[in-house]
């Protein structure tokens, strides 16, 4: 590990007063990484406390989102690794040496958070559900499918960038086409601070969504095993309609020959799907070269 170059890419939006703090220990705690900030359109002092404490910036000329931001990261960032973590100052500079430590045995490593480390109760259930959903489908225990800290493989980042969303579902996609295309995954217990400022830009009114955005993206990896269960349940909902109407009515009803029907357009609309997922994964994107102003000896803003 010690050949390979280490890149450090922190989204930010408005995290003026948290940023310069964890540049700095970044910095303190490892010397020869390459910090990367990129600010996602912040309107407070965001990009100029991350440049005096001395990262490289790029800035978005608006506000994004923070999927849009790790893919800038990604495309300027020229390491071996890319380590990824928040710039709220809740994760540990120090841990980024657990993740390090098993590259690149594995092909990306996370940082799991514990449940005492969510920021609310209703977060960590909420994250145990999407856990266990992303689990089922990945066939692979997933342990914090939403964490932001995270190191893996510069390739293996730059081939799945084609399909990173520009929100906060990142993680989400990443994990899933990475399992999905047969890589490694590891999960590392990781220690979570309470934030110094400012306020999470996640509201609980964003959870249905999110759930919504997971399934869109776990159909889009692995679209049988979204599809089946709904075509098993409508089958056997549709028998035990026809075995009561047979027994009480002596009859066969509209309502089983639509479930039975239903049943199977939407099996074979799985067959269908889960041959166009593995078309696309047959395939990789070639992440197109980014070309980016290096910072003069006065200055790390790009």
């Amino acid at each position: 590990m010690n050949a390979e170059k280490i890149s450090v890419i922190i989204p930010v939006y408005n995290e003026g007063k948290t940023i310069a703090d964890l540049v700095s220990k970044i910095k303190t705690c490892y010397p020869d990484f390459d910090v990367i900030v990129i600010d996602d359109g912040s309107i407070d002092n965001t990009a100029d406390a991350a440049q005096t404490a001395g990262a490289r910036v790029y800035s978005h000329p608006y506000n994004i989102g923070n999927g849009a931001a790790v893919k800038s990261g990604i495309r300027v960032a020229d390491g071996d690794i890319l380590v990824f973590l928040d710039g709220d100052g809740q994760h540990v500079p120090e841990d980024i040496a657990k993740l390090l430590r098993y590259l690149p045995q594995f092909d990306m490593v996370v940082g799991a958070r514990s449940m005492g480390g969510q920021a609310s109760l209703g977060r960590a259930l909420a994250n145990k559900a999407y856990n266990w959903f992303a689990s089922y489908v990945a066939k692979f225990p997933i342990k914090d499918l939403t964490s932001g800290f995270r190191a893996v493989k510069s390739n293996v980042a730059r081939n799945f960038l084609y399909l990173l969303p520009n929100t906060y579902s990142y993680p989400t996609t990443i994990t899933l086409g990475i399992l999905r295309s047969g890589l490694s995954v590891k999960y590392v217990p990781i220690r979570i601070l309470k934030r110094k400022a400012g306020t999470s830009n996640i509201r609980l009114a964003d959870g249905v969504r999110f759930f919504m955005i997971i399934i869109r993206i776990c159909t889009l990896f692995s679209p049988m095993r979204i599809f089946l269960p709904v075509s098993v349940t409508l089958f056997l909902m549709g028998l035990l309609n026809y075995l009561y109407t047979y027994v009480m009515q002596n009859r066969f009803t509209n309502m089983s020959v639509f479930m039975f029907v239903a049943s199977i357009i939407i099996f074979m609309m799985s067959l269908i799907s889960e041959q166009i997922c593995q078309m696309r994964f047959e395939r990789r994107a070639t992440p197109r070269p980014v070309r980016v102003k290096e910072p003069d000896d006065n200055s790390g803003r790009l």
